[in-house]
């Protein structure tokens, strides 16, 4: 059964994921460039094919920590994720994607992203 959250629970959490989330999105961009790089057959200060698989492995041990916490990952790029909540009686997703300052969102679990709305005050 998953986790539930309350909002609070959730944002008691977000300056952890905001730290999470800002190394993922470092290492991320390592991986893109260091790829680009190495299909093109050039060199790289990001380094080689170790380096690549190395990233490749610490971005999925990374984003491994999410669900291992009932946090739902939905994207990686742009990092996207939701916390499994109820509000007014209603199954919800607590919805923040990376740059967002704040978990300030949700949307109903069975209609996903395009229905976001604001979480009331």
């Amino acid at each position: 059964m998953d986790q539930i959250f309350s909002v609070d629970e959730a944002r008691a959490l977000m300056p952890e994921i905001h730290e999470r989330a800002a190394e993922f999105v470092a290492r991320r961009a390592d991986l893109t460039e260091l790829s680009a790089a190495l299909s093109e057959g050039a060199s790289s200060p990001k380094g080689g094919l170790a380096e690549m698989k190395a990233l490749q492995a610490w971005l999925s041990e990374a984003l491994a920590w999410f669900p291992a916490h009932g946090i739902q990952v939905k994207g990686a790029a742009p990092l996207l994720i939701d916390f499994p909540s109820v509000l007014d009686g209603e199954s919800v997703l607590l919805c923040w994607i990376e740059g967002e300052p704040e978990l300030a969102w949700y949307h109903r679990a069975d209609l996903g992203f395009a229905a976001r709305r604001r979480l009331p005050d």
